[in-house]
Formats: C-alpha cells, sequence, structure tokens
C-alpha cells in the first residue's frame, strides 16, 4: 500500500511539472528549464530514498518506525567510585574503605598493604563494599575494585593512599596474666595503656576475648589508662583463654592513634575455690568441687579495722617467700601492737596487707582463736602446701568478720554483682 501510494503520487508530480514547463515556455529561458528539472529531479530523490525507508520499516503492525539495521543499543560500561581518593594522604586510619558501583555490580575488591589482611563486606545488591576494622597508621594501600555491566562487560578501578602518621600514639604495655600463664578460674583480665584513652568506646571495641568454652564477661573501666575484663560466672576449668587489642588505628583521642596490635594467650587451671570461716577458726579448699583439704586457721584478732580480716571473695594475686611485714607507719617501736618480721609462704589476697602463710609462732591458736593483724596464719606444713598449690586468681571466700573486703582492693571484682559491673562498660 504504501509503494503504491508513493508511486501514484510521483507520477501526479511528474505530470505537473511537464505542463507548467510547456505553458511558460515562452518566457522560460533555457537555464530555467534546467533549474526546473533539477527540482524534479530532486523530489524524485528525496521520495525514493523516504520510500526505501519506509519499505525497511516492516509491516504495517510496527506504526512504521525505521530501524536502522544492527544498531540495537547496548549497556554502558559500570563506573567504579573508591574513597578514599586516589593518591590521597593523612588519611583517617580510623575511617572505612567504600567502594561503590553504577551501573553495574561489583565483583571482587582487593586491599593490598603491609600488615594484616583488609577484609571487608558487600552490601547485599553487590553495589557497595565497606572494610572493616580499623587500618594502621603510616601505611600505604591499593585498592583495585572490579565491577560487571548488564551486558557482563568487566570494569576495573584501581586506588592508592596513604594513612597519617598519628602526632600521639598510644599502646597496651601490659596485660595480665602473664604470657602462657596458668591462672584460676576467678582471674580478671587487666590491660594497661601506655597513655590516656579518652574514646573509650572506641577502644573498647578493638578488645577481644575468647575462650574455648564461650564464657560471658564484660570490661570495667578502672581508669583513663586501665580496664578490666571478668566474667559473670567462674571460668570454665582447664581450657584456653586468648586476648586480643586490635588497637593499631584505633582514635583513642584527639590526634591520638593505636600504633599495634596485642595479642596474650593463657590457660584457665582446675578450680580452687577456698572458704575461711573466721568465726570456725577453719579453711577449706575444693579442688573441681571436691574437697582437697582442711585446716585450721587463725585470722584477724579484729581490736582494729585494720587487724580485722575482711569478708567477701578474694582472689590470690602473687607470692613471696618470705615476704617482709611492718606494722603500719603510725604504730612506733616499742608499741605493743608494733611488728616487723618476715613470713614464709605467703599467699596476697589484698591490697590492705591480707595474706594466707604459714605462722610458726601461733599454731597454738590455730583451729581456737584469732590473734592475726588480719593475715590468715596457716601451720608451716598447711601454708606450704597451700602456696605451692594456689593459681593466681584462685577465689578465697571468708565469712564471719564485720568488714567487708571492698570491690577495689586487690583484685575484688567479685563483690560487685556483674549487672553493676557492666555499668562501668563504656558500651553499656
Amino acid at each position: 500500500m504504501v509503494v503504491a501510494s508513493v508511486t501514484i503520487w510521483l507520477r501526479r508530480v511528474g505530470a505537473r511539472l511537464r505542463i507548467w514547463s510547456q505553458r511558460g515556455s515562452t518566457v522560460l529561458r533555457e537555464s530555467s528549464r534546467q533549474r526546473v528539472g533539477l527540482v524534479a529531479a530532486g523530489i524524485a530523490a528525496t521520495l525514493a530514498v523516504v520510500l526505501v525507508v519506509t519499505m525497511m520499516g516492516g509491516s504495517d503492525g510496527d506504526n512504521g518506525t525505521a530501524v536502522a539495521a544492527g544498531s540495537e543499543k547496548q549497556a554502558a560500561a559500570a563506573t567504579i567510585d573508591i574513597a578514599p581518593e586516589h593518591d590521597s594522604d593523612d588519611v583517617r586510619p580510623d575511617k572505612p574503605i567504600k567502594v561503590t558501583a553504577a551501573g553495574g555490580t561489583l565483583t571482587d575488591v582487593t586491599v593490598q598493604g603491609k600488615g594484616d589482611p583488609v577484609t571487608g563486606s558487600y552490601s547485599d545488591d553487590k553495589r557497595g563494599w565497606k572494610s572493616s576494622g580499623t587500618l594502621e597508621p603510616r601505611r600505604t594501600y591499593t585498592v583495585t575494585a572490579t565491577a560487571k555491566n548488564p551486558d557482563g562487560k568487566v570494569t576495573t578501578t584501581t586506588s592508592r593512599f596513604k594513612t597519617l602518621t598519628p602526632r600521639n600514639g598510644v599502646e597496651i604495655i601490659d596485660v595480665t596474666p602473664m604470657k602462657g600463664e596458668t591462672v584460676g578460674v576467678g582471674m580478671p583480665i587487666i590491660v594497661t595503656f601506655s597513655g590516656p584513652v579518652h574514646n573509650k568506646d572506641k577502644v573498647e571495641r578493638a578488645l577481644e576475648v575468647t575462650s574455648e568454652h564461650d564464657d560471658a564477661g564484660a570490661w570495667r573501666w578502672l581508669s583513663d589508662q586501665q580496664v578490666a575484663f571478668r566474667t559473670e560466672e567462674y571460668w570454665e576449668p582447664n581450657q584456653r583463654v586468648t586476648f586480643k587489642g586490635h588497637l593499631s588505628g584505633v582514635r583513642a583521642a584527639k590526634d591520638t592513634y593505636g600504633t599495634e596490635d596485642f595479642s596474650r594467650k593463657f590457660k584457665i587451671g582446675d578450680s580452687h575455690i577456698s572458704t575461711i570461716n573466721v568465726k570456725k577458726h577453719t579453711m577449706t579448699v575444693k579442688e573441681n568441687g571436691e574437697t582437697e583439704r582442711r585446716f585450721g586457721i587463725s585470722a584477724g584478732k579484729a581490736t582494729t579495722y585494720a587487724y580485722t580480716t575482711a569478708s567477701g571473695v578474694h582472689l590470690t594475686m602473687d607470692k613471696g617467700n618470705p615476704v617482709r611485714m611492718k606494722s603500719p607507719p603510725h604504730i612506733k617501736k616499742g608499741d605493743p601492737e608494733y611488728y616487723d618480721l618476715d613470713v614464709y609462704w605467703a599467699v596476697r589476697i589484698s591490697n590492705s596487707g591480707e595474706y594466707v602463710h604459714a605462722m610458726a609462732s601461733t599454731t597454738w591458736a590455730q583451729g581456737r582463736q584469732n590473734v592475726s593483724h588480719g593475715c590468715v596464719n596457716a601451720s608451716p606444713e598447711n601454708g606450704e602446701w597451700f602456696y605451692k598449690y594456689s593459681y593466681r586468681g584462685d577465689p578465697v571466700k571468708v565469712t564471719g568478720t564485720s568488714r567487708d573486703l571492698e570491690w577495689n582492693n586487690g583484685y575484688g571484682y567479685w563483690q560487685m554483682s556483674f549487672k553493676k559491673w557492666k555499668k562501668g562498660s563504656a558500651l553499656d
């Protein structure tokens, strides 16, 4: 139909041109005739092109739309954006690397640099990727990201940047327990930093404790430079524990960053739990729930507050053989309460001068009467046995006195409920 209509129209135009040319032949010059002929030829050529294109358009059902052969539209290549930007300097190590793709999805992201590997995760739609943890200060990193558009075309982008050199650094300078130490079921983990920590929440998130029995616990800040971890219940005995401080790159305070990570492994030994009944003058030691030994003791005579053995849950802290003990400074030599002597097989249980130790001169009172200056006296035999038997961090429960152990006296942390203990966390 389209071809026939165009043909008829061409014939009519040609006829009219011939008539017009004949009628005006007396006044038209030869050049004018030539111009008319050229106009007619131009119109015919134009219509011929229209005809060809129309024929290529297909059937009546396609609304006459013309599409050039082989001109199917292809999807544009995916684009990738990486932050930090290429060649950036002084990048904050606590800021994550972010990679985003437009017009496609990410297929691979790698980060190269010295130190620990940098890991991350993709968004659900695979159009984004974000690093986890922190970077290390004073490091050069190279990020390479690959994306693919819907047609499968691959795009790769690379960014290289440097992290800043901290104006001030902070590091972990001490961790209790010691490396490889076997400790008791009540043992805390105490971490000491080289300088004040003001962003406690960020630093606390970087501290990790794992145990073979997944014991639950929490951190409590003791000061700006020290934090302690305590389990909710006593550690399960006979297992390994690992502490990790992922401190490198953590912003601990203004212009202050962690400079290196820290790791410490130790072991929880058998459960050693001792109970001292001051009123009955006895000490009972249980191992994994079974009574190991029971013997008579003599506790503080309680004539003063200082000479009263504190009630509550103590932990064994350290040992000495011998340990020199002196009376308080206000008691002078010649006073009946004055003393200055060495004691043997001494196991410390607080910071206020309380020990479980051997004392041969009070064996007559052990099991009968409390005559000490606040320590727990045992016979030389029992004192030596307890000294050699104890781990650091073994619970020693004292009952029957008018004085309570303060939660922050030595390792008196079990004097505080776990609910209250957790309130000392920066993340609570």
